[in-house]
């Protein structure tokens, strides 16, 4: 199918907290590393800045007055987990507006599938609130963007990351437009994301969690995605697939206790590409979280590779 698209920018790097933070720009850095290696396989676009009428087409503007906070010489602290420093802004508007980037890459049908190996993430931000390392929700704003602008009334937006999307949840729970599914650790941060939290008004029916205990192996994740998800998602009928791809249930990973090894994100993967290749729709994915390099370079890794389509 052809080289894989994958929008990036090294000035996402500039984004920093303290050096011991598990956010940290080294976290891309390995990324571009192993794309540059690579970069045979891939073809590489540079992010847009999203714009105030972008972000707040899935955000209050009480966000947008935190995340423009100054901050000081070398960070500031929003709340326990997050942070902003000179660049954040820039580099948080950049990680979002990569989504248009990727959606438009996909609506005018030059590509079939897009990386966006962005940070910081975006799917702890709900409405009105920054949180769990999150600025801007980068994957709703894409959604929001392929629904504003090229009309499409169906998306699937699955979150793999070990820790629920809640801010995604937020953002979409009372609509149908966007079908919201997430497999999660539980009990973990932030809390939420519990089977009885099923959407609300015409919602209803649209947010479907799987909570997973602790331990979890990637066979349990490849059991739901077959039985439930994409059967679901088959009775949907999405125009679009975006995948909120988090590598932190890898069992290396320090901020989460499952047991996904880099093979199973590949396994994972390739379910999503061949729902999408039947009913011949894109698939745009977007880097969430993996706090452990090795094991998050790995994990990118082979999530490319099924991506291609290669074994």
């Amino acid at each position: 199918m052809g080289k894989i698209a994958i929008v990036t920018s090294e000035f996402l790097i500039k984004h920093a907290g303290a050096p011991s933070h598990p956010e940290r720009p080294q976290r891309l850095q390995r990324i571009l590393e192993f794309i540059t290696s690579n970069k045979e396989d891939f073809e590489i676009y540079e992010p847009v800045e999203a714009t105030d009428e972008d972000i707040l087409s899935v955000h209050s503007p009480e966000l947008l007055d935190v995340i423009k906070t100054p901050a000081g010489d070398t960070f500031t602290m929003l709340e326990e987990d997050t942070y902003v420093n000179l660049y954040s802004l820039s580099v948080a508007r950049m990680a979002a507006g990569a989504g248009k980037i990727a959606i438009d890459l996909v609506a005018n049908e030059s590509k079939k599938r897009v990386f966006c190996a962005v940070r910081p993430p975006g799917h702890h931000a709900e409405k009105s609130k920054p949180m769990g390392f999150c600025l801007i929700n980068n994957i709703a704003l894409a959604a929001e963007y392929a629904i504003n602008k090229y009309g499409l009334e169906r998306i699937a937006i699955v979150d793999f990351d070990v820790h629920h999307g809640n801010g995604t949840q937020d953002i979409f729970y009372y609509r149908d437009d966007v079908f919201f599914i997430s497999l999660h650790q539980s009990p973990l941060y932030p809390g939420t994301g519990k089977e009885n939290e099923t959407g609300k008004e015409i919602g209803y029916g649209y947010n479907l969690n799987f909570p997973l205990p602790a331990y979890t192996k990637g066979e349990k994740y490849i059991e739901i995605i077959e039985n439930s998800i994409i059967p679901k998602l088959k009775s949907y009928k999405p125009q679009l697939v975006l995948l909120s791809s988090g590598f932190d249930a890898h069992i290396d990973d320090p901020l989460a206790n499952m047991y996904l090894t880099a093979e199973d994100y590949s396994e994972i993967t390739k379910r999503f590409v061949v729902f999408t290749e039947e009913l011949d729709i894109p698939l745009v994915s977007f880097l969430e979280g993996g706090y452990n390099l090795e094991a998050l370079v790995d994990s990118v890794a082979s999530h490319l590779t099924a991506l291609s389509g290669k074994n």
